[in-house]
């Protein structure tokens, strides 16, 4: 006879978004949802699992990736999606794009995307999902494809630095780097076309229109070829010679400019992303407070809440665009998660081993090291580790890694622990202190600018539709992640 429940999670408490205290609760799943949340609910499973007093959060959504970005996407799909279940992640959303890196390969989404599938079926650990960046004037034509056949619906990261620059510093040959046509040009009147093709698909689909975005990537290339040469003459070194040269104010007057092209396309929502700095987050508050019409999500990295240029030791492993910023204004980021304004935490995870990371011939060189580090392993506890010293409740943790960004991104059935959710379930000890290592890392990164780190809450185990992928330091069973088409059916 088939048992009522295929898991049973037991003396456990339950982290809901959106409440305010923890239920000493068990939970119950049934064909990869849960069933049932509450007390005593009996024996009659084919599988028992004691929680040991632990908190069960929801899965966290790492909304914004770049997994294939620096090594092959089948291969670094397995990997990195070990390390974000080992974090607490059980879906991870990339942004990708055509042109150079990823899969080198320019054209039309209908040839690029469905080779991104195939690459990505069947190795990932975790539920996955893309958005796509509009490089090509051709891709306009093709929201409708991305949107309503595919299920990518937030068109970005739009890399507004692109116009000078690639991803590590100047470039000279931008139509050959982002594989350009001829007639083709990547700016300002690009990214306002962007912006109305969004809006456009918004009107002609109604069903969707909530969850049609576009997501931006503020900088502004003209600002950092004056200020590139200028730190590079300073006496600065390292992280904070890469800060003075991509200046805060130079990702404020990228903001205000992404905000006016969304409000005068006629665009209802738009994301600013990995806000790094006081002057980011104040011309983010500009922008709700200009244009009150678009609702303007704010997202911050894990690294920038954990990291700055003063208590980074990693030198130039810990160069990342937009870069790690003063003490300052990383207290200045936590001071608008605390009271609501940013409303999710993402990773910006891009795995980018030492060999790729570092000049062979002069590895401190921070203007010679590549862009970009993971850290999706670390969503989930150094949130909660660093987020409690400062006030921050688990229930307002699971907002800010789950809730919040499967309402934005259109993950409509997970983000909470209740019936009816898929059961992507983790169990975290809040007590467990532990010291970050790259080396402990499942990612193939090898080294972490958290390196050293001191975190107090440690994921324990990661469930993903009721099956265990992570426990206690292990990957366990089989690569079973999902393409998540969105939106998905709401509960």
């Amino acid at each position: 006879m088939d048992k009522q429940y295929d898991l049973l999670i037991t003396n456990v408490k339950v982290v809901r978004p959106n409440h305010s205290e923890l239920y000493d609760h068990d939970i119950a799943v049934k064909d990869g949802k849960i069933v049932a949340v509450g007390a005593d609910l009996g024996t009659d499973a084919t599988k028992i699992i004691d929680g040991k007093g632990h908190l069960a959060f929801p899965g966290a959504i790492d909304a914004h990736m770049h997994i294939g970005i620096y090594q092959p996407l089948d291969k670094d799909a397995v990997t990195e999606s070990m390390a974000a279940a080992s974090g607490g992640v059980t879906t991870a959303m990339t942004y990708i794009r055509t042109g150079s890196y990823y899969l080198n390969q320019g054209g039309s989404w209908r040839d690029f995307f469905p080779e991104v599938l195939k690459l990505s079926e069947g190795n990932y650990y975790v539920d996955y999902a893309y958005h796509v960046s509009p490089i090509e004037s051709l891709q306009l034509d093709e929201f409708e494809y991305m949107a309503v056949e595919q299920g990518a619906p937030n068109f970005g990261e739009v890399f507004m630095f692109y116009g000078s620059h690639g991803l590590h510093g100047r470039s000279d040959d931008q139509r050959k780097w982002l594989m350009l046509a001829e007639h083709d040009n990547y700016d300002i009147g690009h990214f306002d076309a962007i912006c109305r093709a969004a809006a456009q698909l918004q009107t002609q689909h109604p069903e969707i229109a909530p969850y049609v975005q576009v997501s931006w990537h503020c900088e502004t290339p003209e600002l950092l070829r004056k200020y590139e040469p200028l730190a590079q003459k300073s006496d600065l070194t390292g992280l904070a010679a890469y800060s003075a040269a991509r200046p805060p104010h130079q990702e404020a007057t990228a903001i205000a400019t992404a905000a006016s092209l969304v409000y005068h396309a006629g665009l209802t929502q738009s994301n600013i992303l990995h806000i790094t700095s006081r002057a980011a987050m104040d011309a983010a508050l500009a922008a709700r407070a200009t244009y009150p019409s678009v609702t303007f999500g704010m997202e911050v990295t894990a690294g920038h809440l954990i990291l700055d240029y003063e208590n980074c030791s990693a030198g130039a492993k810990g160069k990342v665009n937009p870069p790690l910023r003063s003490a300052d204004d990383r207290e200045y980021l936590w001071k608008h998660v605390l009271d609501g304004t940013i409303e999710w935490v993402i990773t910006n995870h891009a795995n980018c081993p030492p060999d790729m990371k570092l000049n062979a011939d002069d590895p401190e060189n921070i203007w010679k090291a590549r862009a970009g580090f993971g850290g999706t392993e670390y969503l989930l506890p150094g949130v909660f580790s660093e987020g409690t010293k400062r006030g921050l409740s688990p229930n307002r943790v699971a907002e800010l890694v789950a809730w919040t960004p499967s309402r934005r991104m259109g993950v409509l059935n997970k983000g909470d622990i209740a019936t009816g959710y898929c059961a992507d379930i983790v169990l975290l000890d809040p007590n467990e202190q532990w010291t970050i290592r790259g080396a402990d890392s499942h990612s193939t990164q090898a080294y972490t600018p958290f390196e050293g780190i001191e975190v107090t809450g440690r994921v324990k185990q990661t469930f993903l539709r009721g099956e265990l992928v992570f426990d206690n330091g292990e990957i366990v069973g089989e690569r079973k992640g999902r393409y998540v088409s969105r939106p998905t059916k709401p509960v």
